[in-house]
């Protein structure tokens, strides 16, 4: 802020000499702060950057809740129990039993949102907040905020460091990156809403 009064100073067409270079200073410091802060205020506030996707998985059904419509597998890769909520479009839901090897058709969303002042936090599991702000249909969520390190364009490479832990992923939608860069922290939420086909193997 005070080199650049001073640069307005040295190269104004004006001369201004003692008491009247204060008196000017005094009156372009509240108008020149006004303009910092809104631009910094334009570049936090960025809009977050949404994409919803579908992703497919392999399992065996470990348990399933007729009322609600929620099925629970344990994925082969991985051996990880996953739940999801079966669309009422998906009519093999009613032949479904425990132990039925299935393919499993889901839609996800990925936000990507800038927040300059959250604090760096690891994996968080939001899925009952997400439930009570009225996401019926929401079997799992989960948010991060890391600071980016590097963004590789050309093959979608995102560096980034969480908890202390530096780390690389592999972006398959390159419209989560516009707008980021390296020193930028960054809220990630992914949402597994619905599943849109469910067929036996």
């Amino acid at each position: 802020m005070v080199q650049l009064l001073d640069w307005i100073y040295r190269n104004s067409s004006v001369t201004y000499r003692g008491a009247e270079a204060h008196a000017m200073i005094r009156l372009l410091m509240p108008a020149l702060m006004v303009a910092l802060l809104g631009q910094a205020a334009l570049e936090s506030a960025q809009p977050p950057k949404a994409v919803t996707r579908e992703s497919t998985v392999t399992g065996t059904v470990d348990r399933i809740e007729r009322s609600s419509r929620v099925v629970t597998f344990r994925a082969a890769e991985g051996n990880v129990l996953q739940s999801v909520y079966v669309d009422p479009k998906v009519a093999a839901f009613a032949d479904l039993k425990v132990g039925d090897v299935v393919v499993v058709r889901y839609i996800e969303s990925v936000i990507v949102q800038v927040r300059p002042n959250a604090k760096a936090e690891g994996v968080r599991d939001t899925t009952e907040e997400a439930k009570k702000a009225g996401g019926d249909n929401v079997t799992a969520q989960s948010k991060a905020v890391v600071t980016i390190e590097n963004i590789d364009t050309q093959t979608s490479i995102v560096t980034y460091r969480q908890n202390g832990v530096r780390a690389a992923r592999l972006v398959n939608d390159k419209r989560l990156l516009e707008g980021l860069h390296t020193g930028d922290r960054v809220e990630i939420t992914q949402t597994r809403e619905r599943a849109v086909e469910i067929r036996k193997k």
